[in-house]
């Protein structure tokens, strides 16, 4: 990109057009309005991108009453349902009284559900029905179509807002248990207002209206694609989480996804409101301002108001700007954050996608059966018993470390040692793995748990702190748990499972209880990786071993919402390691649930999938575990493959795409470390 180019335009843009129509409707029309007596800066001749589609002519207007050069460049359409059954059998069931409450949750989209149900039934009866239940109005828009309709809302739920205030508001209102709840989607479902509806006890109906494409004239979106990549535009503002996705798709499929994102790095990004502003941050890109209140109006103002000093600041350090990632919820630095010892150790920055002078490797289960001196411990102690005696613990952590010279340690653990304290009968049989005796079923089942305290975990925080002190700040310390989906999983099936069957008959038949067990895990999960980390750890990873048995739409509905509040909990100095196998189709979901590093097991291509992750975070793997039965210059070759797919890229940390197995020859597992970090001395 050409630096030149990006410099500030210091003449003013003169070359506003006059339209009369349009000012009239912009007079008009609230969603345009702000202050007209205010004295904000103007633009100044900045080049300003919008994605705004069906107001595209209002805000080209808005946007050169303020001095910018407009870039107006629909990024999406939205298609009503042709043959709309769910909107039809809605209907029915409203007119049958068979529903409790209604949330509205787009202007448009309610117009277009009236419209739809109106083919088979007038309007007073269904207006009739509304007014009996409660319906929910989020925001202005369809709390304007709704009186325009003659249904005046029971809840108000004012802007800004995401789903989680929306919620709220309902729940405030009415005790949802056994409640049946219907809710308007806007293009997408939103699988995190279905879970916590589920979660606490509602029956929920998903009633669809329209859905959202590109618009069918892309050649202004593709222009405006070029010239942020480019380096031709001083700002984007966006209306809609949707534009976010298209834009980003688009991008992608023109070959063009890392300049465009570079490009936009180095522009002032507005955003109108929270849900927007959360998908952005899902692509690995910044949020420069919000308005203070979600309209056209005030954000074109907040962007005239703030663009200039956003850009002296982003350009006067445009040699480091990155995109980054952001989890789905915000994670937040400790309350006193201090700067770890190792936090320029390669481990650290590479968690961090900092440039490293080598690819730094460990090995899941790098302390394992493989290794004779953890057998000549085992033969003398139970498994469970290794894991709650700190100083054994301790010792295998520490002797595996020394061994194979790996660059992290991970404490010698299980991530089933959680379900101890919930009292269900947690065994480990020789041959047959863990063995839960009280499995849970029902929810009579989950009511037997009893109040749990992470101090019961206290021996993982015992053995942590001896390894720390006994590695002497050398090499950093990963904690570790399971994920609640995992543990789920394991409650459920009774121990290890092929097809999950009882687990996903459980989360289809029993939404409100499934649901209820993932808060419990999700809320116990965070708390003991948060005592791992007071203890000592230097990192964290999260275990979802058994969640690749699930497709998307049920891994955003009963999944998502319940590990990315486990990460959200994590202090934001501490990385997070999130890490699933057979997850090949799920990982765009698992960077969006969190975490700085993302693991990969070896059946994806690693080059691929980090493209996929838009390189917004690092990435963890993937070599094949059997790979390491086969003769050292075979290792070497494929370790070397690896590295070439991270492409020297900062952010890939070298492990195996899952758990070291316990045949393997132990000089194969340094052959593999020290290739790593031969091949990769930078």
């Amino acid at each position: 990109m050409n630096d030149e180019s990006c410099q500030l335009k210091a003449q003013v843009w003169t070359g506003c057009r006059t339209h009369g129509k349009i000012d009239d409707a912009l007079a008009m029309n609230p969603e345009t309005q702000s202050n007209s007596s205010d004295i904000t800066p103007g633009f100044g001749g900045l080049r300003v991108v919008a994605f705004e589609s069906r107001m595209a002519a209002e805000v080209a207007t808005m946007i050169e009453r303020r001095g910018g050069i407009a870039m107006v460049a629909p990024a999406m359409r939205e298609v009503p349902l042709e043959d709309n059954h769910a909107a039809l059998d809605f209907a029915e069931h409203l007119l049958a009284g068979e529903f409790d409450a209604v949330i509205f949750m787009t202007g448009v989209g309610t117009r277009a559900l009236f419209a739809a149900m109106e083919t088979r039934h007038q309007r007073a009866a269904l207006v009739a029905a509304l007014a009996a239940i409660t319906t929910v109005a989020r925001g202005p828009k369809p709390i304007r179509v709704m009186r325009d309709l003659g249904v005046e809302p029971s809840i108000v739920v004012p802007e800004p807002n995401t789903w989680r205030e929306v919620l709220g508001a309902l729940a405030a209102k009415i005790a949802l248990k056994g409640k049946r709840v219907a809710v308007q989607e806007y293009g997408v479902s939103n699988h995190e207002l279905t879970a916590g509806l589920e979660a606490r006890g509602a029956r929920v109906t998903i009633v669809p209206v329209y859905r959202w494409t590109l618009p069918a004239d892309r050649a202004p979106l593709r222009a405006a694609l070029n010239a942020i990549a480019g380096c031709a535009a001083d700002v984007a503002i966006f209306t809609s989480s949707n534009q976010v996705t298209n834009v980003i798709q688009l991008a992608e499929a023109e070959g063009i996804g890392d300049s465009v994102k570079h490009g936009f790095a180095r522009m002032a990004v507005g955003s109108i409101g929270p849900v927007c502003s959360e998908q952005i941050r899902a692509y690995g890109l910044s949020v420069d301002f919000e308005p203070e209140h979600s309209k056209l109006g005030h954000l074109i103002k907040e962007a005239a108001a703030q663009a200039t000093l956003i850009l002296i600041a982003k350009r006067a350090n445009a040699d480091r700007i990155e995109a980054v990632a952001s989890p789905t919820l915000r994670r937040v630095p400790s309350s006193i954050p201090t700067r770890s010892p190792l936090a320029d150790h390669p481990m650290m920055k590479a968690c961090r996608r900092e440039p490293t002078p080598y690819t730094p490797i460990w090995l899941m289960r790098q302390a394992g059966r493989y290794m004779p001196e953890y057998r000549r411990i085992r033969e003398q102690h139970d498994f469970l018993e290794m894991c709650k005696r700190p100083e054994l613990s301790a010792e295998v952590t520490i002797t595996a470390v020394e061994r194979l010279k790996v660059d992290a340690a991970i404490i010698f653990a299980d991530i089933l040692l959680p379900l101890i304290p919930m009292e269900v009968g947690l065994h480990f049989e020789k041959g047959d793995g863990p063995i839960i005796d009280r499995p849970i079923r029902t929810e009579a089942d989950l009511d037997r748990i009893p109040d749990m305290d992470v101090a019961a975990l206290g021996f993982v925080g015992n053995a942590i702190k001896l390894v720390h002190r006994a590695l002497g700040g050398k090499t950093p310390l990963i904690g570790f748990a399971g994920a609640p989906f995992t543990l789920a999983s394991y409650l459920i099936e009774g121990g290890s499972s092929r097809q999950y069957q009882a687990t996903k008959t459980f989360m289809y038949t029993q939404p409100e209880t499934w649901h209820r067990l993932m808060e419990l895990l999700a809320r116990f999960t965070a708390d003991y990786l948060k005592m791992q980390i007071a203890a000592g750890a230097d990192i964290v990873q999260i275990f979802d071993s058994w969640v690749g048995s699930l497709g998307p739409d049920d891994y955003r509905r009963f999944v998502l919402p319940h590990t990315a509040s486990v990460i959200a909990a994590i202090p934001a100095e501490v990385p997070v390691m999130h890490f699933g196998t057979v997850t090949g189709n799920l990982l765009e979901l698992m960077r969006e649930a969190g975490g700085d590093v993302i693991g990969l097991d070896w059946r994806v291509n690693l080059a691929d999938a980090w493209a996929r992750l838009n390189y917004s975070v690092a990435v963890q793997g993937n070599l094949d575990p059997i790979a390491l039965f086969a003769d050292v210059a075979e290792i070497r070759n494929r370790a070397r493959a690896i590295l070439d797919q991270a492409g020297g890229r900062p952010g890939h940390i070298f492990n195996l795409g899952h758990g070291i197995l316990p045949e393997t020859p132990v000089d194969h597992a340094i052959a593999l470390i020290d290739a790593v970090h031969e091949m990769s001395a930078r």
